[in-house]
């Protein structure tokens, strides 16, 4: 009788416009990894991403009456982005170190 085995890796095919799989595999160069892995962490990548923003968030009725309080008490100043909005952009005129 023949042995069944639990396969861990199953094969994914897709058609591609060259275009696409030249751009795929410079991108794979400049990062050291072969097509395939490229591809399966890009997939994988933006897979968690769909699932992260549509994934409910869960917590107690406790720590939900937390949150809302936070949300609805006065704001609370950063000190280091008060600092860093009173500062001038490098690309805009003035000091950069001051702001002025």
């Amino acid at each position: 009788m023949p042995r069944t085995s639990d396969r861990k890796e199953h094969p994914l095919s897709m058609r591609l416009p060259e275009a696409d799989i030249a751009m795929i595999d410079r991108a794979a160069t400049l990062r050291g990894r072969s097509r395939t892995d490229f591809v399966r962490e890009a997939a994988v990548r933006a897979a968690e991403d769909v699932l992260m923003e549509t994934l409910p968030i869960r917590m107690s009725a406790a720590g939900f009456e937390a949150f809302v309080a936070a949300l609805s008490g006065p704001p609370t100043p950063v000190p280091e982005m008060v600092d860093l909005f009173r500062r001038a952009a490098p690309w805009e005129p003035g000091d950069p170190k001051t702001g002025a």
